[in-house]
């Protein structure tokens, strides 16, 4: 089910009027512990509805993954013996990346060892299965990971609430995208009272609404785009290849920070809150700010479950390089089964590399301009050098493959890039949408979101008249087929 669907904006609202209904016959005696149960218990059967929309088979693997863990959790609780409980969190790791790698990765590695061979001139065929991805599973793969680990490092107390934790592993908004939540800090909220808040509630829509708005107005109006000129790049110049990968650039920000906000918002509604995954990525000063800012659960599970443990920043140079190398290839590599996001992880090593050598990747840790409405000339340039940056990386996520990275990369950095780029009325549009994005963007960035705190001094008439005018500019410019998420896909 998805979040741009009419399915989805029948289910939400026959959802919260249930949850926030629910109580015992007579309420005024009943345990508040009785009512946290029936309404995570509400939450796991919707959780499991709303997964099950894509294909129903896959709720047996949510399922089973939800359990061992949750078992796995006791019985590390009740065990001393460190080589008792290393054996638990490895059972865990190897369940949860068994399945992962399984249903991700096996073709990759099968095709893999096929090219290998046939490079030493032996003809091998892999065997490969008509294996279909489970949606998010790279997402609540992680979530569950965190609460063993978190358990074993006596971090996180275990609950024995099974009805709390097949909540918290399941919880649909951010089931199938993210962002990635910690244990420590959404399990607790499934065992904790929760009372409706109107202003929370009313925050929860606003960021519905500007999540919808980048989805449908800005990542599938791009996405038209970007789709043409790099499902044609044989045919277009090098100009016209640098914006459909600046148009992904927004395209995939649009259509990833969008579900983000669609997820937190609706969490919102519910009484949870989930963490920020996207701070203004496009207006980072450097690649070491870009990555503080772009999909930050992701991030920072990386830095705490892998890059930490690896050794961090300690030791000597070495030691550095190896840990970030491993850090962002593993990264690219979680992304998709494809040599193109292994190279994207790589590029972005090298660009962060030198500033984390010479101690510049904390330099800028507050939103660029802070308090002023406009940027220095000097902040502007570094944002636009960064921003050029990703674009080019993001070459390697967009491509198909190497080869047609490489081909494009080759276009791009020819004399054609100074040609007049290729486009349309449509193209004008697009182009349109972008400015009024960004600046909408830029004129909020000091919130969570864009529009959090955006026109909240003005009249109730003319605020409202700004949500309507996003609400007229997605009817208008909504694709007319229902647009599935990048994500969705890792």
């Amino acid at each position: 089910m998805l979040f741009n669907s009419i399915e989805f904006g029948i289910f939400l609202p026959i959802v919260f009027a249930i949850y926030w209904l629910i109580l015992p016959a007579d309420h005024r005696q009943a345990d508040s512990n009785e009512k946290i149960t029936h309404q995570n218990a509400l939450l796991i059967l919707v959780s499991y509805f709303f997964y099950g929309w894509w294909d129903w088979r896959f709720l047996f693997l949510i399922a089973f993954s939800s359990s061992v863990d949750f078992l796995i959790g006791i019985q590390l609780a009740k065990i001393e013996d460190q080589n008792r409980r290393k054996f638990f969190l490895w059972l865990s790791i190897l369940v949860n990346l068994g399945f992962l790698g399984f249903f991700k990765y096996f073709n990759f590695f099968a095709q893999s060892f096929s090219d290998a061979f046939t490079l030493l001139g032996q003809n091998i065929e892999p065997a490969r299965l008509q294996i279909i991805l489970p949606v998010g599973i790279s997402f609540y793969t992680f979530q569950t990971l965190s609460y063993t680990i978190d358990v074993y490092k006596k971090k996180l107390e275990p609950t024995q609430d099974i009805f709390a934790f097949f909540a918290f592993v399941s919880f649909f908004p951010q089931l199938v995208a993210g962002p990635i939540e910690r244990a420590s800090n959404l399990l607790p909220q499934f065992l904790a009272k929760r009372i409706f808040n109107y202003q929370q509630a009313v925050d929860g829509l606003r960021q519905i609404l500007w999540g919808l708005f980048k989805k449908m107005v800005i990542a599938d109006n791009c996405a038209e785009y970007t789709n043409y000129v790099f499902n044609n790049s044989s045919e277009h110049a090098g100009s016209t290849l640098f914006l459909a990968a600046a148009a992904f650039a927004f395209q995939i920000y649009g259509d990833f920070s969008g579900y983000s906000d669609i997820a937190i918002g609706t969490s919102r509604l519910f009484g949870f809150n989930l963490k920020r995954n996207f701070a203004f990525p496009y207006f980072s000063r450097d690649m070491a700010e870009f990555w503080r800012r772009w999909h930050i659960s992701l991030s920072t599970w990386f830095r705490d479950y892998l890059y930490i443990p690896l050794g961090g920043s300690r030791g000597g140079t070495s030691m550095k390089i190896r840990n970030t190398f491993i850090i962002f290839l593993v990264s690219g590599f979680w992304h998709g089964a494809n040599w193109t996001f292994i190279a994207w992880g790589a590029l972005n090593a090298i660009y962060f590399l030198p500033l984390f050598l010479f101690g510049k990747n904390r330099t800028h840790l507050e939103i660029v301009a802070k308090g002023k409405k406009f940027p220095s000339f000097y902040e502007f340039y570094q944002m636009l050098f960064t921003f050029i940056l990703a674009v080019l990386a993001w070459v390697f996520f967009r491509a198909e493959n190497i080869n047609h990275a490489l081909e494009c990369f080759v276009e791009i950095f020819s004399s054609s890039l100074f040609v007049s780029p290729w486009y349309d009325s449509n193209t004008k549009n697009m182009l349109g949408l972008i400015i009024f994005f960004i600046a909408i963007e830029w004129i909020g960035r000091e919130g969570e979101y864009a529009i959090e705190q955006l026109f909240l001094s003005w009249k109730k008439s003319l605020r409202w008249s700004f949500y309507a005018l996003l609400i007229f500019m997605i009817g208008l410019f909504m694709s007319t087929e229902e647009s599935p998420f990048i994500y969705f896909q890792f």
